[in-house]
């Protein structure tokens, strides 16, 4: 077995230092010497100055990372070889340089070519134009803009931003007897069940009375439910009670007023913490009827109605649809002084209670000035628009025009005294009126 030559430290020094020497092996063949992997070996770098030791075995991209160091720490010139180890032999500068030179080389942008062709010449160069110069460049408004935009405005077609629509419940969040979570659902129902409870004009099949005789009996009724000091939702259902049964019941003019206090009876008993008692509307009726009168007609009234009173009035939809006006203390008096109106003529009995009400906060927005009329939170809230209110409206003003006129001034005289802000002495909406 062939024994492996000995070749000192010594020998390998001069194997690297030179880079054109060769190594004769003692048998006289000409190869170059087998490093030993394990041993570190010194490189003599440029200007004589050590390189730093390598522990691990250096491949060409590692030498490619070499000479980048070297030529950043100001070497000498790049045609000079610099002797570097790849497994075990001395590989020049040829090599390393071709790797260091497709690391460094940095490929140009291709610069774009633009044809000079008379039909396309213009629409390049506007390809071509940097972003710079778009975004500085003024917009200068021409004078057909201008006009464009003046007519707009005084035709009044000018692009307004919608008003944002107001969370009138997220003041009420804490507030459990506000109900928020089911506000919505109880208005919707509402929406959806007045059309069944709704009363149409029963007038012509009533012989002995008229929508006149009607209305001194409502404005009688608003006296004595002031007087007794109940609450809002009494009168409306009272009235609410009174239309129903004279819808469907032909009844004698001199029992008109009992219909009435036992309509106030039944509506006092379903919404009063404390009603009045029987003997106090005989005593307000100047003893017309006494007390078995009164509880024969309740029995009769509630018979005809199937005992059925839960029903949504315009009250309902007009404390809602106030609290989507965020109006103050001066629009809601305003807008119950209009209800109210509203309640005593027998011609707004072909409305529905709804649009009752929400015409009642148009008419009463109109009276106070109030800008917008109508917005986005109303209309939300409402399911009305502005041109669905506006004959409704117009009426409501027209019976406040000839409210300090007419024979019949309950409602007036209510709504004029300082406790409600005295609003029935404003001006009626002129806009409406015209």
């Amino acid at each position: 077995m062939a024994s492996r030559p000995i070749v000192s430290h010594q020998q390998r020094d001069v194997a690297v230092a030179g880079a054109s020497k060769k190594i004769v092996a003692p048998g006289g063949n000409n190869r170059r010497a087998l490093g030993d992997i394990g041993n570190l070996v010194t490189v003599r770098g440029v200007d004589g100055k050590p390189l730093p030791q390598i522990n691990r075995p250096v491949t060409r991209s590692f030498c490619a990372q070499l000479l980048a160091n070297a030529q950043a720490a100001g070497a000498e010139n790049n045609k000079k070889q610099i002797p570097v180890i790849a497994d075990g032999a001395v590989v020049g500068k040829r090599v390393v340089t071709k790797v260091a030179q497709k690391k460094a080389t940095v490929k140009p942008k291709p610069e774009t070519v633009i044809e000079s062709s008379p039909d396309k010449e213009e629409k390049e160069v506007k390809k071509e134009k940097p972003k710079s110069q778009k975004s500085s460049r003024k917009k200068v408004q021409t004078l057909t803009s201008v006009l464009s935009a003046r007519s707009k405005v005084a035709c009044g077609v000018a692009d307004k931003p919608k008003d944002p629509i107001v969370d009138i419940d997220g003041a009420d969040v804490d507030n459990h007897l506000a109900a928020v979570e089911y506000v919505e659902d109880l208005y919707k129902f509402y929406k959806l069940t007045e059309s069944s409870s709704q009363v149409h004009d029963y007038m012509d099949s009533q012989n002995q009375i008229n929508g006149h005789m009607r209305m001194i009996l409502v404005d009688w009724l608003i006296e004595v439910h002031n007087k007794f000091e109940l609450t809002p939702e009494t009168l409306y259902l009272t009235i609410h009670i009174v239309d129903r049964y004279l819808s469907m019941t032909l009844v004698q003019r001199r029992e008109l007023q009992l219909v009435g206090i036992s309509s106030m009876l039944i509506a006092s008993k379903y919404e009063e913490i404390w009603a009045p008692e029987v003997n106090d509307f005989v005593c307000i009726s100047d003893r017309a009827y006494n007390r078995e009168h009164i509880l024969a007609m309740e029995k009769s009234i509630l018979g005809k109605l199937g005992w059925t009173l839960t029903v949504p009035t315009p009250y309902h939809f007009l404390v809602r649809f106030i609290k989507a006006a965020v109006a103050d203390k001066e629009m809601e008096n305003m807008a119950f002084f209009m209800a109210e109106l509203g309640l005593l003529n027998y011609a707004m009995i072909m409305y529905c209670p709804s649009m009752l009400a929400a015409s009642a906060v148009y008419a009463a927005r109109s009276t106070l000035n109030q800008s917008p009329l109508w917005n986005e939170t109303l209309k939300l809230h409402t399911g009305f628009s502005e041109s669905q209110l506006i004959e409704c409206a117009k009426l409501l003003v027209s019976f406040h025009s000839m409210a300090p006129e007419h024979k019949l001034r309950v409602v007036y005289k209510k709504y004029s005294n300082s406790e409600r802000g005295t609003v029935a002495l404003f001006p009626p909406a002129k806009n409406l009126l015209a």
